[in-house]
């Protein structure tokens, strides 16, 4: 920036040597250029941030000489936090009172001159329009609390009978895949498989940076549109998938004392025997565990390991995240209550994400985007273009909240 003014100056210093004069008409001209930021300059991002530096400048000027008052201290921290705020606008001033002074330079008779104020012109331009697209946003957006939390993915199978539990294992499969591509350890926590083929419900973990904000947008209601194999008239059948993404966190078992989410007074627990394949400790020892957060009614049970302390673990894991989602999921909707369009996404019993097989389509009706290949999203990787462009929609409507507080 400060090598693309120094040589702004000097071209400046050319023109006028010559006597170059731009008249209005040529200004007019100028800013009807593609690149034109004189729409950026009008942005509500833009004015909400030079709002915030008057803010700032206010908070300085009422500073007392030795600023030692609480008064004082809170203005101080508060004119700390709005420091890298202030750097960016001041590289957004400088770039705009340069391309300013390029105007000028536009119509300049000299091809050489012309070229290079063409030139600094789109620079600048990229340089403001970036600032508002990318660095404001991530500035005055709040960073997310759960950025380092991995995630819980809970599937169940819903409508459709057997083929909705044959879908349950091809989401475990797409999302299994999906964590492989993006570097994350996946691992199955609990699985109920069914005799006659496919999984019935299922607990799976994923762990890695920025897991749960990256598939948290997943919860809700996943719809399948197929032939099933043992359909032998070729009907399309309609099945459910129920997702319920959680955030995970590394705490290990509570002890007597009270966890953040819940008291032990409040839970109840039980031991059993394990059901079903497994071993030669299924039935042979007690090592299954449910445990039921009596306030909530939250239950959780858990057979899948071999010892009963692993399944205990392994369950108050499971809790934790419920409680957590459920406390997060409060403050999701106690912030847009605010608002007067509730987001209908909110809704988790609501339909999501349709995947019609026959068509080779997979749609999303949150944000109405399809993708035409079925098989790669199912692969996992097709997955991120939805995984992506839910998370530029949720910082969009963060960015909205923020804009719209005065």
């Amino acid at each position: 920036m400060l090598r693309s003014i120094s040589r702004l100056r000097a071209f400046h210093r050319i023109a006028y040597a010559r006597g170059f004069q731009t008249s209005r008409l040529v200004l007019a001209q100028a800013q009807r250029q593609p690149g034109s930021t004189s729409l950026v300059q009008d942005a509500p991002i833009v004015q909400h941030v030079m709002r915030k530096m008057e803010e700032r400048r206010k908070l300085q000027s009422e500073l007392s000489a030795d600023a030692i008052s609480e008064e004082d201290i809170r203005r101080v921290r508060k004119i700390r936090e709005l420091e890298p705020l202030q750097e960016a606008w001041t590289e957004w001033t400088r770039a705009k009172e340069s391309l300013n002074e390029t105007l000028t330079l536009l119509n300049d008779p000299d091809p050489t001159m012309r070229s290079m104020a063409e030139e600094e012109y789109a620079t600048l331009s990229e340089s403001m329009h970036n600032l508002v697209e990318n660095t404001f946003p991530s500035l005055l957006v709040p960073p997310s609390q759960t950025a380092n939390l991995s995630a819980i993915i809970e599937l169940r199978a819903g409508v459709g009978g057997s083929e909705s539990a044959h879908f349950v294992a091809d989401l475990v499969r797409m999302y299994t895949r999906a964590a492989q591509t993006m570097g994350w350890d996946v691992s199955m926590m609990s699985s109920n498989v069914l005799d006659s083929g496919g999984i019935k419900d299922a607990i799976m973990e994923v762990k890695g940076q920025g897991v749960y904000d990256a598939l948290r947008w997943e919860s809700g209601v996943h719809r399948v549109q197929r032939v099933p194999a043992t359909e032998a008239n070729g009907r399309v059948h309609t099945s459910t998938v129920s997702v319920m993404v959680l955030p995970l966190t590394e705490d290990a078992e509570p002890s007597s004392s009270d966890d953040d989410l819940f008291k032990m007074s409040d839970i109840k627990l039980e031991v059993m025997r394990s059901r079903g394949a497994g071993g030669q400790h299924v039935n042979k020892t007690e090592s299954a565990v449910r445990i039921t957060h009596i306030p909530t009614g939250i239950s959780v049970s858990m057979q899948d390991e071999r010892s009963q302390h692993q399944n205990r673990r392994r369950a108050f894991q499971v809790l934790r995240a419920r409680l957590m989602d459920r406390k997060l999921y409060q403050e999701m909707l106690d912030r847009r209550d605010l608002r007067r369009n509730l987001v209908r996404s909110v809704d988790r019993s609501e339909k999501i994400r349709t995947y019609n097989y026959a068509q080779d389509r997979v749609t999303d009706h949150r944000i109405g985007m399809s993708v035409k290949n079925l098989t790669s999203v199912m692969d996992g990787e097709g997955l991120q273009d939805f995984i992506k462009a839910l998370q530029d929609r949720h910082h969009e409507e963060m960015l909205e909240d923020v804009l719209s507080q005065h």
